[in-house]
């Protein structure tokens, strides 16, 4: 039974802290649209999407009308479309071919965003898996809602050095394209190690071949209600520290299972997960930052910072895993650059440079998250910086990913201004001494000892 108390603690996180339901994610699986016919299977894409998902900017808006709950965005993620297409992809417009499709369907059904023009690629790449990703640049500046992402290391295969050196030059590629627009797009693409299936937060979402042919997947983020319920236990002891922020993730996992619940019985679709994220906003309030300064920083990235980081993201999960079942995706805290004010106030302050975030990486819920770079680095450099992430998730046996944007025609001391929930951002400096050599050796670093489990 739901207390009034519970009733009136929902509502002040609603109105005064920030709480919201971040996205419904419809999860698609595309495999009975395969074909080597391109036009049918863009036929085949469109109509599935368009059929599954018809009824869910509806069902989104009368949940979020009826339990007073704002549901902030609409998504849809699909299989692989490396996997998809390549039977049918015989060049890279074809590719892009579909991802117009996909931009063409998800408008078709209010959905903001749709995830899934993705390769796996974490061992080796065949031709279809390249061809996606030489595509992706096109692809991304041809579309309004499409989003990206490439897995190339796993723990279980290693780190799969060919496609980081792709990917360095892709992401470039995506940046001069988009220059006009201060390089926008790459916020599109996200770059993982150890992928999960079941991903509902954008650019990285996909619908994983192991779900079922169709997932409701939904995002919670509330990272002004932690921060407000740490105000009150100001100065105690680490045990009420960690007891408040388990308390605090519990009744906002709550609120995620309560609302995937509902959709999942009006659009007829089965429940899979609710990711509880602490995904924050430029909003005042609303920032991950802010609540490791409550915890005793004076910025982020002060001393202390990544134990208060893993102090947090592990209460954050333990709370969440004992709200729900079924507790999935990235969740724990996300450390964007641009999309937290609090971490821009940080990096304005010299208080955090690139090097702390990729420490701070080994402990978050995901890793190098929105951070503009000089526009003139070097895509051997990007490269490496990659691999360095990926070497971090594939060791410690967790998600790790990057989403770096090269702002062409700007430098260190310069911002670019994204806008809405992307924010700005400062452009963070770029260690630029060469790893040409490293990053140019072909094949892949092998997959660590503790791999071999069975």
């Amino acid at each position: 039974m739901i207390k009034y108390r519970e009733v009136v603690e929902t509502n002040e996180m609603i109105d005064r802290e920030n709480l919201d339901v971040r996205t419904i994610t419809i999860g698609i699986s595309l495999l009975d649209c395969m074909t080597d016919d391109l036009d049918k299977l863009n036929d085949n894409i469109y109509n599935k999407i368009t059929s599954v998902a018809a009824k869910l900017n509806e069902t989104a808006e009368t949940i979020g009308r009826e339990f007073g709950i704002p549901i902030v965005n609409k998504r849809i993620s699909v299989t692989p479309i490396g996997i998809v297409g390549s039977s049918a992809c015989k060049c890279v417009d074809d590719y892009v071919e579909i991802a117009k499709t996909l931009d063409k369907a998800a408008e078709k059904v209010g959905a903001d965003l749709i995830g899934g023009f993705s390769a796996l690629v974490s061992k080796g790449m065949t031709s279809s898996d390249e061809l996606l990703i030489n595509s992706i640049p096109k692809a991304l500046t041809n579309t309004t809602r499409v989003c990206s992402s490439v897995n190339l290391a796993s723990t279980k295969t290693g780190i799969n050095m060919d496609a980081v050196r792709l990917m360095g030059q892709t992401l470039l590629e995506i940046a001069n394209l988009s220059s006009d627009r201060d390089s926008v797009d790459c916020m599109k693409l996200v770059i993982f190690c150890n992928a999960p299936d079941d991903n509902p937060f954008m650019a990285g979402a996909f619908h994983g071949v192991t779900e079922a042919d169709a997932i409701i997947n939904v995002g919670v983020s509330g990272p002004g209600v932690v921060k407000n319920a740490l105000e009150s236990v100001r100065g105690e002891d680490f045990e009420t520290l960690c007891e408040t922020i388990k308390k605090t993730a519990f009744k906002v996992t709550r609120v995620g299972q309560l609302v995937a619940k509902e959709a999942s019985r009006m659009l007829d679709i089965p429940f899979g997960i609710v990711d509880l994220s602490l995904a924050p906003t430029p909003a005042i309030g609303d920032s991950v930052a802010d609540i490791l300064c409550e915890i005793g920083l004076e910025y982020a990235g002060a001393p202390g910072t990544t134990a208060a980081l893993a102090l947090l993201n592990d209460q954050v999960k333990k709370g969440g895993v004992m709200a729900s079942s079924y507790v999935g995706g990235l969740s724990g805290a996300f450390i964007p650059v641009s999309e937290d004010q609090g971490m821009i106030n940080a990096v304005e302050a010299g208080a955090i440079t690139l090097e702390k975030l990729e420490a701070m990486t080994c402990v978050c819920s995901v890793g190098l998250d929105m951070i503009a770079i000089p526009g003139s680095t070097k895509a051997t450099t990007i490269a490496g910086i990659i691999a360095d992430e990926m070497a971090l998730g594939m060791i410690n046996q967790k998600t790790t990913a990057v989403r770096l944007i090269p702002v062409i025609g700007k430098d260190v001391g310069d911002t670019v201004e994204f806008g809405g929930l992307f924010g700005y951002a400062p452009i963070m400096k770029v260690n630029e001494f060469s790893c040409d050599d490293f990053v140019n050796r072909e094949g892949r670093i092998p997959a660590p000892i503790h791999s071999f489990k069975n």
